[in-house]
């Protein structure tokens, strides 16, 4: 066989499986996918289904050509498809509908052909080498680890991570902050994404999970439970507000976020720039209390609910800092309550028309006179 030799082949997938660190079946598929492409650019084309089975003891061959039974004298594929008087030649009770292999002995393969075979084995070996990599990573999820910037594309940033590498999009990124080659920088592992182009590591750092690691970081109280973190949301680059609560009587929960004087709050600033703000309020089991925590530094008024909406009232000098620039507060402090918030002004109320000092005169001597 020219440029490809089978009997080599078949011995070398202990070597790599070894070398690579991957499993032997997993090499040994790859090979397989390799002999079945080779294969198939030789003898078909690509509409084929076709598959192979090496004997790495013979180092033999064997590729076998699926196609599906379909009625007799009706245009057909006859790469995919095989009338039913044709199917049932080779495989006596094939029927409509069935799928039917063809067993073909693998001989040579021309230059081309080789090329290719060679070309599906690093392929492939390569996206096995990553799934096996990113594997490792599964328990990771959830955490932050320090990479390096590779690269910065215009919809996502490439990290390195020594054993691994991730892509943060576009999405996933802090607005506003720039990303330099080189640098090293933090991020969360959000996610391991397959799909037809194989395994890749979703990272991020502008996830309302990225912020809460940092102060789990800062805030040792969240582990032996003396606080806790209710709810995050998030506005990356710009603002984010956290719900906390306190399970031990006398423990102030914002305080214990804050730090002294701002200690603890400043080093999460710190990680994800000053330009995002972040707001540090008490959680309430009370939905009234908690939406006027959740709209500070605004002043509320009242608070109406009526099932998952709430209309807030407020004064017209607080309507601005209520609704926020663009509307940020009302709609972070939306999402973290988790109800649909409306800001509306309070009804101004009519002012008793006041008399003056001679009208007031006026109208007791009037009485008087009556009198």
């Amino acid at each position: 066989m020219e440029n490809l030799d089978l009997k080599q082949m078949s011995t070398m997938v202990d070597i790599i499986a070894e070398e690579k660190g991957l499993p032997r079946d997993t090499v040994l598929n790859v090979i397989e996918q390799a002999i079945a492409a080779a294969w198939r650019k030789d003898n078909g084309d690509r509409d084929m289904n076709v598959r192979a089975v090496l004997n790495t003891k013979t180092g033999e061959a064997d590729v076998f050509v699926a196609r599906e039974v379909i009625e007799a004298g009706v245009g057909y594929n006859p790469s995919t498809e095989i009338p039913l008087d044709e199917a049932v030649k080779t495989q006596k009770d094939a029927k409509l509908g069935d799928i039917v292999e063809e067993k073909h002995k693998v001989t040579t393969f021309g230059r081309v052909a080789a090329q290719t075979a060679k070309q599906v084995v690093v392929q492939r070996l390569r996206e096995a080498e990553n799934d096996a990599v990113l594997a490792a990573f599964e328990d990771k999820i959830g955490t932050v680890v320090t990479g390096t910037v590779a690269r910065v594309e215009p919809k996502l940033v490439r990290i390195d991570l020594a054993r691994a590498s991730g892509i943060m999009p576009r999405s996933e990124q802090i607005d506003g902050e720039y990303y330099t080659v080189g640098s090293r920088i933090k991020v969360f592992i959000k996610k391991i994404e397959r799909g037809d182009r194989g395994a890749q590591l979703i990272l991020s750092r502008g996830n309302a999970e990225f912020v809460e690691y940092l102060f789990r970081q800062e805030v040792p109280e969240l582990e032996n439970n003396t606080v806790e973190i209710r709810g995050i949301a998030r506005e990356a680059g710009r603002r984010t507000k956290i719900a906390v609560m306190s399970t031990v009587p006398g423990v102030d929960p914002v305080g214990t976020f804050v730090g002294s004087r701002g200690v603890r709050v400043q080093a999460v600033m710190n990680e994800i720039g000053d330009k995002e703000k972040i707001d540090v309020i008490t959680w309430s089991d009370n939905p009234s209390e908690y939406i006027r925590e959740a709209l500070s530094p605004a002043e509320i008024m009242e608070v109406k609910i009526d099932g998952k909406k709430a209309k807030v009232i407020v004064s017209e000098e607080m309507q601005s800092i209520a609704i926020g620039k663009q509307g940020q507060n009302v709609r972070l402090a939306s999402k973290l309550t988790g109800y649909d918030i409306d800001i509306e002004l309070a009804t101004a109320k009519p002012k008793k028309k006041k008399q003056n000092v001679e009208d007031a005169l006026l109208s007791a001597l009037e009485e008087s006179e009556e009198e």
